[in-house]
């Protein structure tokens, strides 16, 4: 095995087993939730960005996210997650590609991370009439995220789509807003 795949695999091995972890139902009886939106793909392309998600090892602890769709001309779609460890230190990226899964109406999506290694399964649960905001889950319910256009959004449209999650078998009070300006690190509510 050449040394880059080994040194790779190493790296990414123990990341794995533990999304594997955080995938395993945890006593959750529910089934799996399934999409239900039905997605324009071209107005969905573009940049969202994270204004709350489920704390998770990839994304926890990161500022000013944003998830940046553009549509290939295969049909799957370029991802390309650009975060940032602290607000004084420079934008990184994580690239990934998604596929649609048929029949779904362009809601679920199944996506590779890291050569392949990395997957994972997203639906797009709903998305605004002017396609502002997203609510974006997973089948276990280990994973959500609320999108934006918008960096900036106040307190009780968050409030409003936080609480839409309950109805989806979210336990919502998981749910924390990620920082996108400095003065939000720190602040009840945000991770």
């Amino acid at each position: 095995m050449p040394a880059m795949r080994r040194l790779a695999l190493s790296l990414i091995l123990p990341g794995l087993l533990l999304l594997a972890a955080c995938a395993s139902t945890g006593g959750n009886t529910m089934p799996p939730l399934t999409a239900t939106a039905n997605v324009q793909l071209d107005r969905f392309m573009g940049r969202w960005w994270v204004i709350a998600n489920i704390p998770y090892f990839a994304e926890n602890g990161k500022v000013a996210t944003a998830d940046v769709y553009t549509l290939r001309d295969d049909g799957r779609i370029d991802n390309v997650y650009a975060y940032r460890k602290a607000f004084d230190k420079p934008e990184k990226q994580m690239k990934g590609i998604a596929t649609v899964v048929p029949g779904t109406n362009n809601a679920q999506w199944e996506i590779a991370f890291f050569f392949g290694l990395v997957k994972a399964d997203l639906l797009v649960l709903e998305v605004a009439p002017d396609y502002s905001w997203a609510l974006i889950g997973h089948p276990k319910r280990k994973m959500g995220w609320v999108f934006a256009r918008e960096q900036a959004m106040d307190a009780a449209q968050y409030e409003t789509l936080r609480a839409k999650f309950a109805a989806y078998g979210y336990d919502t009070s998981q749910f924390q807003r990620v920082p996108q300006f400095a003065e939000q690190s720190g602040q009840p509510g945000f991770q």
